[in-house]
């Protein structure tokens, strides 16, 4: 296990993606200061639509054009105003992040939303979400695979010495795989998604991106054997949901990666952040549980937030990449 080599340096920590404020040059300062082994391209929500996770990520999809209704995102008939302010503000973060990081010759992180979350919020021109309609959903999956390939190119072109590392925001899938995703009267549900075409789907997306794909789901119950299958190279968790060790455990012997999400993205309602001791105590509590060797641990995990900061303080935000970054570092030094 330990010869196997990991798309991120041993006691790496990074961020999910959002982050509080609406000045990205000051976030991606953040993060490239607090987040030196594995920074991330930061998503900044309080900039208004098309800085969303939907938003961004529908920016990104080739001949699928979405708008604005009702404050949602829906296919659009043709690409319009919503679309080019979230093309705008991705372009504004890239170039952003190639004055910041020029030089910069380690991973670096990208985030976009799955093809699963994406179909259950989505919705389609005639009403109902992208969900409901099979080939709708299969549309949507190869638009975002040929998305998110353009996207690492485009990292790629700004960053020529780094290496990409893609996240898949998937907080949805085990709704969409369960047939729990509510239909838009709250009275019923859509069908279930048989695993075998999620898994599909999914795999499709990965291979398009190209380079090492970790994917994201904040939510219980989250398919990690499907994950695994999928072509992931790793999976990033809220501790908190981990309740069954078993499918983890088996994951992480089969070579898998864990992005740990080991401090709360809120402030608890009596004290500070979290120390970097606490953090580094939570995630080795965990390994020691799942009963692998310590000397593996920096190598095959990464630290991180619970979630995405965007509800949090500035202040907040960054004490807790800090815990992070040296918990990391004090489980390389175990």
């Amino acid at each position: 296990m330990t010869d196997q080599s990991w798309p991120w340096p041993a006691g790496a920590a990074t961020g999910i993606g959002s982050l509080p404020g609406t000045d990205i040059a000051e976030a991606q300062r953040v993060v490239l200061g607090e987040l030196p082994a594995l920074p991330h391209l930061p998503e900044l929500p309080a900039r208004g639509p098309g800085a969303d996770l939907i938003g961004r990520t529908g920016g990104m999809l080739v001949e699928l054009p979405v708008e604005l209704y009702a404050a949602r995102w829906r296919v659009a008939p043709r690409p319009g105003r919503d679309l080019r302010r979230a093309r705008d503000l991705m372009e504004r973060d890239l170039d952003q992040l190639a004055e910041q990081a020029e030089a910069y010759a380690g991973p670096v992180k990208v985030q976009a939303a799955g093809p699963f979350t994406l179909a259950a919020t989505l919705e389609l021109p005639i009403g109902g979400r992208m969900l409901r309609d099979p080939g709708a959903v299969r549309d949507l999956a190869g638009s975002l695979a040929e998305g998110v390939r353009r996207h690492v190119e485009a990292v790629t072109r700004r960053l020529p010495r780094a290496s990409v590392l893609l996240q898949l925001d998937e907080p949805s899938l085990p709704a969409v795989l369960a047939g729990r995703v509510p239909t838009e009267s709250g009275l019923g549900a859509y069908r279930p998604v048989e695993p075998e075409r999620a898994r599909s789907l999914l795999r499709d997306v990965i291979e398009a991106a190209g380079v090492p794909t970790v994917v994201h789901c904040c939510a219980p119950d989250v398919p990690l054997a499907l994950i695994r299958s999928a072509g992931a190279v790793g999976v990033a968790l809220d501790l908190d949901f981990v309740t069954d060790l078993d499918p983890l455990g088996e994951a992480i012997d089969a070579g898998f990666g864990l992005l740990a999400g080991a401090a709360p993205t809120l402030p608890p309602p009596a004290g500070p952040a979290p120390t970097s001791a606490q953090v580094a105590d939570r995630v080795r509590g965990l390994w020691d549980r799942l009963g692998f060797p310590r000397r593996q641990l920096a190598e095959q995990v990464v630290v991180t937030p619970a979630c995405g900061l965007a509800g949090a303080t500035p202040g907040y935000a960054r004490a807790v990449l800090a815990a992070c970054r040296d918990a990391g570092r004090r489980l390389h030094e175990d």
